[in-house]
């Protein structure tokens, strides 16, 4: 057993050990402090800092005023004429932008110059060529000759290909040129007697150039999915859409709701179809129907689906609205002519007879074939 004050005098003994070792370490570090720091060297270093930061001032001040009094020294021209050096200075601003404009009208004829008709893709839906503007240039331009792999070609488009290219068809451009111009004629003459078209393409970005062209040929326009049977079986798919009566000028006429319930659904007299391997439905109840069609035909394309092929690239959104654009016209120009002799007195069509046997009143005016043979 350990007494209680053997215990403490143990504890008194290990603090006076600590205490020692603690005064001891303290006083060797002050007496290192004092031996290292000296107060005559310390005031000696800070005297050599600030005189060296003087120094740094000085020169900085001294390089300042040295570029403050240096003044902007131009290039001396050379007088192209007296071949001596001109002082700009001197000569003023007018001088200087006599300068600029004559090696302007030097210089100006140099480097490439943009042609202002290049290729702007909003034009063509804005402002779509003409039948008259078709040209091999604009179909190069609209990649209309490129069609597909020699292994996907059909061989019923032999007399539209013009040969071959790495591994792929390149299309007649004068083919697709002259297939073209027919098919506006036909667009035009089917709106000038007073015909009904549907412009149809149902793929991804035709959709502007369909509704445009449609617009322009006052016809109908279809950019989604075809609904089979429309044609075959119209009175069960479209029956409950309206149908009005209008006379020459296309302005409406009254009273004939309870005739027009009865009457058969209206079929188109002409569709235009910019994607036929997506719409062979369609094309086929056409041919059932007796409707002449018009086709984007591509090389893997068959062209007897239609009746008025046009041998181009229907992968190609430009050329797609390049050859709707056109057709848009052509039916514009048609109807532009059927309205101006119905202001004449004129009626380029025979009006359809009700089923009540009740017909549209043309106002006494001249029925027949086209324009020549009327006037």
């Amino acid at each position: 057993m350990v007494r209680r004050g053997a215990h403490k005098g143990f504890l008194l003994a290990d603090l006076m050990v600590g205490r020692q070792i603690v005064t001891t370490s303290t006083r060797s570090w002050a007496r290192s402090l004092a031996t290292e720091v000296d107060v005559d060297t310390l005031q000696s270093s800070t005297d050599s800092i600030e005189a060296s930061l003087e120094n740094s001032l000085r020169e900085t001040k001294s390089i300042e005023s040295e570029v403050e009094n240096e003044t902007v020294q131009y290039v001396p021209q050379i007088d192209a004429r007296s071949h001596t050096a001109q002082n700009l200075l001197e000569d003023g601003t007018a001088q200087r932008f006599k300068h600029h404009k004559f090696h302007q009208n030097r210089t100006r004829s140099l480097g490439t110059s943009i042609d202002p008709n290049h290729y702007q893709p909003h034009k063509l839906l804005t402002y779509p060529p003409f039948p008259s503007d078709i040209t091999l240039e604009l179909l190069l331009a609209s990649q209309a000759h490129l069609g597909h792999k020699t292994s996907h070609w059909n061989p019923m488009n032999s007399r539209y290909i013009f040969g071959i290219r790495q591994g792929i068809h390149i299309i007649s451009l004068e083919q697709t040129a002259a297939h073209l111009r027919r098919a506006c004629r036909v667009v035009s003459g089917v709106a000038e007697r007073g015909g009904l078209i549907l412009f149809v393409g149902t793929r991804a970005g035709q959709d502007r150039c369909v509704v445009k062209a449609a617009q322009m040929a006052g016809a109908c326009h279809l950019f989604e999915r075809w609904t089979p049977g429309s044609i075959t079986n119209g009175h069960q798919i479209l029956g409950h859409c309206r149908t009005k009566a209008v006379d020459e000028l296309d302005r409406e006429i009254k009273g004939f709701d309870e005739e027009l319930r009865e009457r058969q659904v209206l079929k188109p007299d002409l569709v235009i179809c910019l994607n036929p391997l997506e719409n062979w439905i369609m094309l086929h109840e056409c041919g059932l129907s007796t409707i002449p069609t018009i086709g984007v035909i591509d090389t893997n394309a068959n062209p007897t689906w239609v009746t008025y092929p046009i041998p181009a690239n229907d992968d190609s959104l430009r050329c797609v609205q390049v050859i709707a654009g056109v057709l848009g016209r052509a039916g514009q120009e048609g109807q532009a002519r059927r309205k101006e002799l119905a202001m004449k007195g004129v009626v380029t069509y025979t009006p359809d007879k009700l089923t009540t046997g009740v017909s549209v009143p043309t106002h006494r005016a001249k029925t027949g074939g086209s324009a020549e043979d009327i006037r």
